[in-house]
């Protein structure tokens, strides 16, 4: 078994086993995965050396993937909180012109 990465928590390193195994690849978590508490602390995942290329691309092809899906979600985001910007200053706006034109 060789390194293949270190997270910072065993439900993190689980994730990662559970994705690798999908595609069968074996893995083996070390550190802090077990115990009768929950404990946040270094887990390293081991994969069978063999493995080790395919892993590191999986893991790649997924964070990439993750990237674009969080950038796509946060522009979505953002084109439709756009018309509640315009609505909100343009209420605004109309406010100040009758109070202006009721002033004089």
């Amino acid at each position: 078994m060789v390194h293949l990465v270190s997270v910072h928590d065993a439900f993190h390193a689980r994730v990662i086993a559970a994705r690798l195994g999908s595609d069968g690849i074996l893995t083996e978590l070390r550190g802090a995965v077990d115990g009768p508490y929950p404990v946040r602390g270094e887990v390293r995942v081991y994969v069978v050396a063999e493995d080790l290329p395919v892993a590191r691309e999986l893991l790649l092809a997924d964070e990439v993937e993750a990237v674009f899906d969080a950038h796509g979600d946060g522009d979505e985001r953002a084109s439709r909180a756009l018309p509640a910007w315009v609505a909100v200053a343009a209420i605004i706006v109309i406010a100040c012109l009758w109070v202006a034109r009721s002033v004089h």
